[in-house]
């Protein structure tokens, strides 16, 4: 059946989220962004409601009311420092969807062809032509059967083969983004850990994969399909079990385009334009964000996802000297005397929700008549973009947010440098130490200034557990405490 509104709907809606994902590349025009993708989706739900979705809206209504409501319960109570895991958690559910619906076309393939044979006609139909007694009994099905049932031989085997390699994206996608939610959430150790034989144990079962796909294609049966299905949820487990804190802003992105691949094969397998054109965006720009963070970190691609960080290459440098700590009268009377102020946060700003104290310490410096600037490395944070949202929520200029590229030869003219938060993205050891784990992973160059302020909970190593030996430069003192409290200790002394 052709739904010619809903085509037209669709490919209006599928432009709306192009303009939306341009959008969010600059944070002036992010806010418009978020609407066009709003007003896509809804689109594209009314569009399917009216066309695909007819006679199902009581339960698509129920379905909408309830996901709606647990959305509405999330942007409320979820706090930005758990976005990263929000996200993570997210796209385990469209690797989810994705296998629901390739297991429904394999069940619905088997009834189609049932109800065709039951009646004499041949399934896949032959080329050419339905029949008339075929036109009828397709009239009696639902949209996706009738779909189903037009298909010719060549076309099931096409669909069959976007099934299985939905299924796999899809189980692939769900047990990693569980994974990665809970190393992100803190509640699986963020340490990289593998089965022995690890890697072989993975590429085992990707070749079981394999070889069980082409058993399914050549009609061994669903049996095939649930073998298939235990292997990837298997090797998306172990992959991100395999991959160490330090590389989890690349493993959520990385996740981000499976679960867009995982959609674009639920389009083909659904017969669905609007989800092939919007899968294929996802995971496009997930894999092209997943390539800048790794480029970021001097890493490529393939050694992140087989293994992450994966501990020392060999004996590290011994770190010398002491932190020495300092208290926020020695900061003021340093800020006060700078002309020149660089700030760099991290997730402990996130964490401290302290970006509003940032943002007034920012107002009150530039009143003063200092130059503040903010530094933003690509992988700040747990997420792309962490640090940006977190400023513009707390209206900091964005022209004053620079990225590791624009600002890195600026620091030896810089008086102060304030670090917030952060461990390995200013870290000294990815330059100085080849047996370091984020050996020659580009970090911002703060210890060239030429004072350093560390503010920091304490002389832990942080998520990733990678020591810093920033923290024991002559010209870093370690600013100690709660972000947010000693930034509003630190505010009323400043001027």
């Amino acid at each position: 059946m052709d739904f010619g509104f809903t085509i037209a709907a669709y490919a209006v809606a599928a432009v709306l989220f192009i303009l939306s994902l341009g959008g969010l590349s600059g944070q002036e025009s992010a806010k418009r962004a978020v609407w066009y993708g709003i007003a896509g989706m809804g689109l594209a739900v009314a569009a399917t409601l009216i066309g695909p979705g007819s006679g199902l809206w009581l339960m698509s209504i129920v379905l909408i009311a309830a996901g709606a409501g647990v959305g509405y319960q999330l942007a409320t109570k979820v706090q930005m420092t758990q976005m990263p895991e929000l996200v993570a958690i997210m796209h385990s559910l469209v690797g989810l969807a994705a296998v629901f619906v390739g297991f429904n076309a394999h069940i619905e393939l088997g009834r189609v062809a049932g109800m065709l044979g039951e009646a004499g006609l041949a399934f896949p139909q032959p080329e050419g032509p339905l029949a008339a007694q075929a036109y009828d009994l397709i009239g009696t099905m639902s949209n996706f059967a009738a779909l189903l049932a037009k298909k010719t031989a060549v076309e099931v085997g096409i669909l069959r083969v976007e099934l299985v390699l939905g299924i796999w994206i899809g189980a692939v996608t769900f047990t990693g983004s569980v994974i990665a939610y809970g190393k992100l959430a803190g509640r699986v150790d963020s340490v990289a850990k593998q089965l022995p034989g690890g890697h072989m144990l993975n590429a085992g079962a990707a070749g079981a994969s394999l070889l069980l796909a082409a058993m399914y294609l050549g009609g061994s049966g669903g049996w095939t399909l649930v073998l298939l299905t235990l292997l990837a949820l298997f090797i998306g487990y172990h992959l991100i079990m395999g991959i160490g804190g330090a590389d989890m802003p690349v493993v959520v992105s990385m996740l981000n385009s499976y679960s867009g691949w995982a959609a674009a094969a639920i389009g083909f397998s659904l017969g669905n334009d609007l989800l092939i054109v919007v899968g294929a965006l996802v995971g496009s720009s997930g894999a092209i964000l997943s390539y800048i963070m790794c480029k970021a970190m001097n890493r490529s691609f393939v050694s992140v996802i087989l293994g992450g960080f994966g501990g020392a290459k060999g004996e590290q440098q011994a770190i010398e000297g002491e932190q020495i700590a300092i208290d926020a009268d020695g900061v003021a009377t340093a800020l006060n005397d700078a002309d020149s102020v660089v700030i760099v946060p991290g997730y402990g700003m996130a964490v401290a929700q302290a970006q509003q104290s940032v943002s007034e310490l920012t107002r009150k410096l530039r009143a003063a008549g200092k130059t503040v600037r903010f530094a933003i490395h690509p992988v700040a944070g747990r997420l792309p973009g962490h640090m940006n949202v977190l400023l513009a929520e707390a209206k900091v200029p964005y022209d004053i947010v620079l990225e590791m590229d624009e600002i890195n030869d600026d620091f030896p003219s810089t008086d102060v440098v304030i670090v917030i938060g952060s461990n390995d993205i200013v870290n000294p050891a990815a330059q100085d130490d080849p047996n370091s784990p984020i050996a020659g992973m580009p970090v911002l160059e703060v210890w060239k200034a030429k004072q350093v302020f560390v503010s920091k909970r304490g002389q832990g190593t942080g998520y990733s557990g990678i020591e810093n030996p920033l923290f024991f430069k002559e010209n870093t003192r370690m600013f100690y405490g709660d972000a947010k409290k000693s930034l509003d200790e630190l505010l009323p002394k400043i001027g």
